[in-house]
């Protein structure tokens, strides 16, 4: 059915701004290299370019558009330019190997393939045996096969939005894995709206003069709301970085760039921490407010980073199948260690495995409905019936709910076990190790005794400077922070944890190192 008004996202996030006199505003600016600018009004021409390159491609409305795109300029033309044209663009994690490639590009059947250049040689052997892709577009450069992105636009006839309804699917996403292979999520035209009404307004309050530097990548749910769709909403600047967010780069951006939201994940948060403890310095910033998801940011790691930067972290929770944060804390409300309250137009409930409400001070899975939920999975039907059921979205986390109403991670719901017949956190023994002052990371899992019972295993990440011979101290730490049967009976000092593109430990590769013997 057609709309009678236009709710193509690409109108709300992209031209409108033309209208309300925003032409000649900032919209992205790269950091470092060259620094290149992009304008909301030369975003609206050029997307509008793209869409008619698509179009000119013979690509029809609902045909997928895989990107393996770095955070770069092109990044939101090809985004907003395919949902202009009434395509899918799929945005693909950039950190993957050439199998995985190979396999999300025959699930989702794309038909064109926009790749940067840096990423060309990892993915080329992913495309050979393809039979869906009918051109395969280069940013950066050009090679055999394929056409470079200037080439692909040369000469296109612009187009104006395709008219959509909000209900019409609009983008894909895959799963970031942390359980196994990802999955295509699919969402809608109105989702995107719905987190910057939500979140984006009502807990990050963000206004048109921020300038936002978010280090998770566009490629995945967390880091297109916070660098693409909260930004556009509202008219703000984006700063992007493609390069890998070390310390010292970071530091570089806030001093340069001087961005006033910061959006992070706790593994980089607990980096940044110490490596400014160890400058002895006072951050150079212009911060006003911070963000973290993927995993529960340690609630050491938030008050140490708040006294640091005199900015708070808005920890919450939120998950690719819910586009973004759904359970957040609040400026002047962050209770570090919890990860707060439903967002407003949230509903979420704690439930035991009949599906019945659990009490407070119980621990249950989270479910949770509201206006971003995903219409469910590509090519995995008993999954999509399983995960959304009716309204409700399981998230797949372990959550209890504290007397004053918030809500404290315990794991996901695979990574629970019991011990002693009582069900243990594992997410509460990694606070307890974090706490140490040598530990930097900590993960734990189950792993059978000699008597076949299950026990928590911890692997541990040390900071710079600590060695190993803290171990033998860790089993009375953590029994007289959190309790004498949930001390790790194994502890092994490791190098790195396996961790997704979001930041998300993936425990279930440390169980199989377990039961391998080897990480």
């Amino acid at each position: 059915m057609k709309a009678d008004v236009n709710e193509n996202a690409a109108c709300y996030f992209v031209d409108r701004h033309l209208h309300e006199g925003r032409e000649g505003k900032v919209a992205f600016r790269e950091a470092g290299g060259k620094k290149r600018e992009l304008t909301y009004g030369e975003l609206a021409d050029q997307t509008s370019v793209f869409a008619g390159a698509l179009e000119r491609a013979g690509v029809r409305r609902e045909e997928r558009v895989a990107m393996i795109v770095r955070d770069q300029l092109e990044f939101p033309i090809v985004f907003w330019g395919a949902i202009k044209a009434g395509a899918l663009p799929v945005p693909l994690n950039t950190l993957l190997a050439e199998p995985i490639y190979e396999d999300i590009l025959a699930d989702c059947r794309a038909s064109i393939l926009v790749v940067s250049s840096e990423m060309w040689e990892t993915v080329a052997p992913a495309v050979a045996g393809n039979r869906f892709l009918r051109e395969v577009v280069i940013i950066g450069g050009a090679a055999e096969g394929a056409v470079s992105f200037d080439e692909f636009v040369a000469d296109a006839p612009p187009r104006e939005a395709v008219n959509a309804c909000g209900d019409e699917l609009a983008f894909w996403l895959y799963s970031s894995g942390s359980t196994g292979t990802p999955k295509g999520v699919r969402h809608v035209h109105s989702s995107l709206k719905a987190t910057c009404d939500t979140f984006g307004s009502q807990v990050l309050g963000i206004q048109e003069d921020d300038i936002v530097f978010s280090v998770a990548k566009m490629f995945f749910a967390y880091g297109l709301g916070n660098a693409l769709s909260f930004p556009m909403s509202v008219g703000a600047t984006t700063v992007i970085f493609s390069g890998r967010p070390t310390p010292d780069a970071v530091f570089e951006i806030m001093a340069d760039e001087r961005p006033t939201i910061f959006c992070g994940v706790p593994t980089l948060y607990a980096a940044l921490v110490n490596a400014q403890e160890a400058k002895g310095t006072a951050p150079d910033h212009a911060i006003r407010l911070c963000t973290s998801a993927g995993e529960a940011l340690p609630r050491e790691v938030g008050e140490r980073w708040e006294k640091l930067w005199n900015a708070e972290i808005v920890d919450g929770v939120g998950s690719t199948e819910m586009l973004h944060i759904f359970l957040s804390n609040n400026p002047g409300d962050c209770i570090y260690g919890t990860s707060g309250l439903p967002v407003p137009g949230y509903e979420v409930r704690l439930v035991d495995e009949h599906d019945e409400d659990v009490a407070a001070d119980e621990v249950g899975e989270l479910l949770v409905r509201g206006p971003s939920s995903a219409d469910g999975y590509w090519n995995r039907r008993h999954k999509s019936m399983s995960t959304f059921a009716g309204h409700w979205t399981r998230t797949g986390d372990k959550y209890e709910r504290t007397p004053d109403g918030r809500f404290v991670y315990c794991g996901r719901a695979d990574d629970m076990f019991k011990v002693s017949g009582i069900w243990l956190s594992p997410f509460e023994v990694e606070q307890a190790l974090v706490d140490h002052p040598s530990v930097l990371e900590a993960a734990v899992v189950a792993r059978k005794n000699d008597e076949g019972l299950e026990k928590p295993a911890a692997y541990i990440v040390l900071k710079p400077g600590a060695d190993d011979s803290v171990v033998g101290e860790m089993k009375d730490f953590v029994k007289e922070k959190v309790g004498m049967w949930k001390y790790p009976r194994w502890i092994e000092v490791v190098d790195e944890l396996p961790k997704t593109a979001t930041g998300k430990i993936q425990r279930f590769k440390l169980r199989t190192a377990g039961s391998e013997g080897a990480l």
